[in-house]
């Protein structure tokens, strides 16, 4: 039958249809191990199990009878399309299968017995199936797991002796075990089921199908469509559904191809929508959206002109909502499990669609159910509308075909009853649920402007309903929107309907609200509408009761009038605050401060402007400007005296100025508007305070203020020559800063950069006085200004003592260094000194702050003033300091022998622009010993001018060492400087250069050679080589002297030796020079068998290579002598 409102689509249409299985023989409530099985077949079924429904029955139960078949269809006359029982019927009341349950196991004692009883239970239910093709199947629940297939012989002969008794296939009689795995043997059970269901719904199709030869197109057309719907649910249930849709689009075309005319509209509309739903709901799940909506598009435009009975067209209306609802609900369920949608195809439009065929029904129903009001209920009688055979017919016609009813009378009487059981139907909550869930959908899917759209729809939904609570909170939420984007008919029309909702509930903060926003310049109400209002808000301020909003509800007047008599009544506060910052009142307020910063000796100036935008000049009582130190707010403050009151005239500006004096503690801080309050009404009637927030303005200012920049810079500035004052072209400023005074006072910085890398670099301050009076407390804060790298605080110290080097523990800045009282003209001297452990740039702060006696405005003020100055000084390093490591022989060394003297060899290169004096430099030596008595310096008091350089030499030995490290640490090379200009008690800077460290190296064997500094040509010149061994081993020498062009020599030209450990060895050699000038010596080969890692060239290097021969001398005779 037809549910509860008969546009509501059946539930076993919407269901998913699946097999529906019977189980008899089940006590679920007395027996555990039924209730066990149960449970196990319908509770927590996963999605991967058949689709079965499942429902126990009694043994006995009875089905529903099958009808005789019938043999032709010659003279049947269908009386409709689909009986409303049918779908139900299929679903919950006729089986596919029943199965029946029986305990019995195969080595039951009593098998006779039970087996004749097990017959007996099946033979009952064919019985009660009598005429119906369901499957029959019984299930033995046994105690004992069964043994695999062909090895239990009792259980084969007695299993095919049931079947015979039973009458069953083998293939319907199945063994449920009671044991553990009890889950497992169930949805085993289930599949085989599932298999009989589909063959039952097979032969069900098959036996609908075979109807189709008897059928003809002229009497039996309605048989065509019914016949086609069954096959389509059949293959539902049996799971096929490909099949289903071709047959449910076949049922489709079909139904349209049937004549229709007024009395069967109704029935070919419900059926199409039936099976529109049908595929709709497949498309979907077939995963065709495309489909499923050109389906849809198809399905309305071919309904949407089949009206029926022009006296209930509201239920055209009503049955096209329920479509686009039922569509919208399908795609919102795909969506849900996976599908897709975009910003112009979601739910949302088919939920509009929906809203707006209710909104429809709603205005036909006004027009159409009036008529049944002479008519009362109890005369039509209920009898008229009730239960139906097939859907979409009339109660008072059931079965009929023809095209004319056949009771005129009974028709209009049953007409009438429709339209009074319309007029009780509510309406606006069926739109408001529709578009409720239309917003969601645009919510979700960002479509702002359609869900404010609906939103606004929902309000006047909920006016009409007379929810005016609900309906202000809607329009309000909407109305920001459109005061944001501008669209001032809608608004004015949204803000039409609060005002009635506002004056219907008698909410006089809101009722005031919407007045003043109406009267304003985004209002297009016409000025007679506008006076109307303004008469009504005076009312109000008055404390008196307006007059009824154009177009309320005449039946809320009274009502309203009575809650507005207790709002008037009451002795509540009559004092009302609107924060009209997000409104568009009918007051325009802006303010500035006339400079963004003030000197404290100067007088705060701030203007507050004001312009009506109603048509008529509006009063008001008070104006006050709040500022965030509320000590101020004294002295921004008009008020009217008595019964005076201050009036702004249409769109014409109106100016207030305010101005007082700022505090000496406030120096430094910002003085901000908070807000600004204009006060309409009176203490005899009600006071109504607008507040702005900040310096005024209200929801559309941003835009006009922009509106207008962009005017003033398109046309010039010729144009403000137009008025007195463009209100466009007053900006606001909400806050100034409270500076000091002007400071009359000089500073001037005398110093040298660059600083040089830790020495004490002097600034020299100098403070003269402009002032006019007395500086008293004058204090400098000098040193490295604040907010720089972290870094440099670390490495920059600051003193006031130049006479010596500071330590690390003076700060980075030195606050307020006092220096007395300064008369004017005076003038006072300072010196700081700056010590930068590190290079790079750093800016300074210099900042001399003093008090001074004045007058601002009559009012006797101390004013503290400041003078900053900033410089920025460079930091380099004052000099460079290479240091290396050479033999004796002035050549590289990488490596250095123990106990083998070497030289140390510096340079200092000035990197400053400025001259250096080196006072002093030493060696502070860790490992190393001096190859000298004393080590003295070679550079004291030299002067190095920008780019030259000093060097110095020491002469150095490495002891033995104990230890194994072969790399040790030199020491440190330590510089006293200054500079040359600075004065001679300035103390000295020294500066340490860390001396890199040397790799030491082992030598088993030292050689060094005693030889004159030079030679002369063809005269003997001896040589002395020592030879040492500073290993614990005896040591085997060989040594061999190769020739040598520019030497003769005599010796022993090869010899091999031992050297006892810690012993010397000499050998001497008589070399007779050959050639003048620099000469190699003959090369000495010396080798170690018992020393193999020791090679010749290692030994070698501690000898001489190069010899000086001078040419050979004459002997110079007395004639000689007196000739030169």
């Amino acid at each position: 039958m037809m549910p509860a409102s008969q546009w509501e689509l059946p539930p076993e249409l919407c269901c998913r249809p699946m097999a529906f299985v019977a189980l008899t023989g089940l006590d679920v409530v007395y027996n555990a191990v039924h209730r066990a099985i149960w449970d196990a077949f319908c509770v927590n079924r996963r999605a991967d199990r058949v689709p079965i429904s499942f429902k126990v029955l009694p043994g006995d139960h009875e089905y529903p009878k099958c009808r005789t078949k019938r043999t032709s269809y010659e003279w049947y006359i269908p009386k409709g399309i689909l009986k409303t029982g049918w779908m139900n019927k299929h679903l919950n009341l006729v089986p596919a299968l029943v199965v029946l349950f029986y305990e019995l196991d195969w080595d039951d004692p009593q098998w006779k017995e039970k087996q004749s009883e097990c017959a007996t239970k099946v033979e009952i239910v064919r019985t009660s199936l009598q005429g119906r093709n369901t499957k029959v199947a019984v299930v033995l629940i046994q105690k004992k797991t069964p043994l695999p297939p062909g090895e239990d012989l009792v259980a084969s002969e007695r299993a095919a002796t049931l079947c015979n008794a039973c009458d069953l296939s083998g293939k319907s009689l199945f063994v449920l075990p009671h044991t553990d795995h009890l889950v497992g043997y169930i949805i085993r059970l289930e599949n085989a089921f599932y298999e009989h269901a589909q063959t039952y719904y097979y032969t069900e199709i098959r036996r609908v199908k075979s109807h189709k030869e008897f059928l003809n197109k002229t009497t039996h057309q309605l048989l065509f469509v019914r016949h086609q719907f069954k096959i389509a649910f059949f293959s539902e249930l049996k799971q096929d559904t490909q099949n289903a849709l071709k047959y449910y689009r076949t049922a489709y075309s079909l139904v349209h191809e049937l004549r229709a005319h007024e009395t069967n509209t109704l029935e070919i509309k419900t059926m199409a929508g039936f099976i529109n739903y049908k595929i709709c709901r497949l498309c979907f799940q077939h995963n065709t959206p495309l489909d499923a909506i050109a389906q849809f598009r198809k399905h309305i435009d071919l309904c949407k002109k089949k009206i029926g009975s022009s006296d209930l067209a509201f239920e055209h209306a009503a049955w096209m909502s329920k479509q686009f609802h039922s569509f919208g609900e399908l795609f919102d369920e795909a969506i849900k499990l996976g599908l897709t949608a975009i910003q112009t195809q979601n739910p949302g439009f088919y939920y509009q669609q929906a809203a707006s065929y209710s909104q429809d029904r709603k205005q036909l129903a006004q027009q159409l159910c009036q008529a049944g009001e002479k008519y009362p209920p109890s005369e039509l009688g209920d009898n008229q509308i009730g239960g139906l055979d097939f859907y979409g017919q009339r109660q008072w016609r059931q079965g009929h075909q023809s095209i004319e009813p056949p009771d005129a009378e009974k028709e209009k009487t049953g007409i009438w009853a429709l339209q009074i059981k319309e007029r009780d139907v509510p309406h606006s909550e069926l739109i408001i649920a529709l578009l409720s869930n239309a917003v969601a959908q645009f919510k979700k899917y960002k479509c702002p402007r359609m869900k404010s759209h609906l939103m606004v729809q929902m309000g006047e939904e909920y006016y009409h309903a007379k929810d005016y609570t609900k309906a202000l909170k809607l329009l309000d939420y909407v109305m920001c929107d459109y005061r944001t984007e501008r669209w001032w008919g809608l608004l004015t029309a949204i803000l039409t309907t609060a005002l009635r909702c506002a004056y219907l509930m008698a909410s006089v903060k809101d009722y005031i609200i919407y007045c003043i926003e109406l009267l304003g310049r985004a209002s297009e109400l016409t000025d007679e509408q506008k006076l109307r209002i303004k008469k009504n808000l005076i009312k109000v301020l008055m404390n008196d009761i307006p007059d009824p909003e154009p177009e309320c509800d005449m039946s809320s007047e009274g009502v309203a009038r009575a809650l507005w008599n207790d709002r008037m009544a009451s002795a509540g506060s009559k004092v009302l605050t609107i924060e009209v910052q997000d409104y568009i009142p009918f007051i325009q307020c802006k303010a500035k401060f006339q400079s963004p910063s003030f000197h404290v000796d100067q007088p705060i100036q701030l203007q507050v402007f004001l312009r009506a935008d109603c048509p008529h000049p509006i009063s008001f009582n008070k104006l006050a400007v709040i500022l965030s130190n509320q000590e101020y707010n004294q002295w921004c403050v008009v008020e009217c005296a008595g019964q005076e009151t201050m009036s702004l005239l249409p769109g014409k500006p109106n100016c207030h100025n305010f101005s007082f004096v700022a505090k000496t503690e406030d120096v430094g801080k910002k003085i901000e508007m908070t807000g600004i309050e204009l006060m309409l009404g009176s203490d005899t009637g009600r006071c109504v305070f607008l507040s702005w927030r900040g310096a005024g303005g209200d929801a559309a200012s941003t835009h006009e203020a922009l509106q207008a920049s962009r005017s003033s810079r398109r046309w010039g500035r010729g144009m403000e020559a137009r008025r007195a004052m463009d209100w466009d072209s007053v900006t606001m400023q909400h806050s100034t800063m409270v500076i000091s005074r002007v400071p009359k006072m000089s500073v001037q910085l005398s110093h040298q950069p660059p600083a040089l890398n830790n020495e004490m670099y002097c600034i020299n301050i100098t403070v003269q006085s402009q002032e006019e009076v007395l500086a008293k407390n004058v204090k400098l804060t000098a040193g490295l200004k604040p907010g720089q790298d972290a870094n440099l605080g670390q490495t920059t110290h600051v003193t006031l003592n130049g006479s010596k080097v500071c330590d690390d523990t003076a700060p980075a800045l030195l606050p307020d260094i006092p220096m007395g009282d300064l008369k004017p003209g005076e003038k006072l001297e300072r010196s700081v000194y700056v010590k930068c452990v590190s290079t790079g740039s750093r800016v300074f702060l210099f900042h001399v702050a003093y008090s001074i006696d004045t007058t601002v405005e009559g009012r006797q003020i101390v004013c503290k003033c400041h003078k900053d100055d900033t410089v920025t000084i460079e930091t380099v390093v004052p000099f460079e300091v290479s240091v290396k490591f050479v033999s004796t022989k002035f050549e590289p060394l990488d490596r250095v022998a123990e106990d083998i003297p070497f030289l140390l060899m510096t340079d200092v290169l000035s990197l400053s622009p400025w001259p250096l004096l080196l006072a002093s430099s030493s060696l502070q030596l860790l490992t190393m010993n001096t190859n000298t008595p004393r080590l003295q310096s070679q550079m004291q008091e030299v002067v190095l001018q920008t780019d030259e350089c000093a060097s110095e030499c020491f002469c150095l030995r490495c002891p033995l060492l104990a230890n194994s490290n072969n790399t040790v640490a030199t020491g440190q090379y330590l510089i006293s400087w200054r500079r040359k200009s600075a004065s001679a008690n300035s103390p000295l800077i020294q500066t340490a250069v860390t001396l890199p460290h040397v790799i030491l190296e082992s030598v088993p064997l030292y050689i060094h050679a005693e030889l004159p500094s030079y030679g002369r040509v063809r005269e003997s010149l001896s040589v002395r080589y020592h030879i040492e061994n500073r290993t614990s081993l005896v040591q085997e020498v060989e040594m061999a002297v190769e020739p040598s062009d520019a030497f003769m020599f005599s010796g022993l030209k090869q010899v091999r030796l031992r050297i006892l450990p810690g012993s010397e060895q000499q050998m001497l050699y008589n070399y007779y020079p050959l050639m003048a000038g620099y000469q190699t010596l003959p090369q000495l080969n010396i080798s170690l068998p018992r020393c193999l890692t020791t090679n010749t060239h290692t030994l070698r290097r501690f000898l001489p290579q190069r010899i000086f021969v001078k040419p050979q001398g004459r002997q110079l005779d007395d004639a000689s002598i007196a000739a030169a």
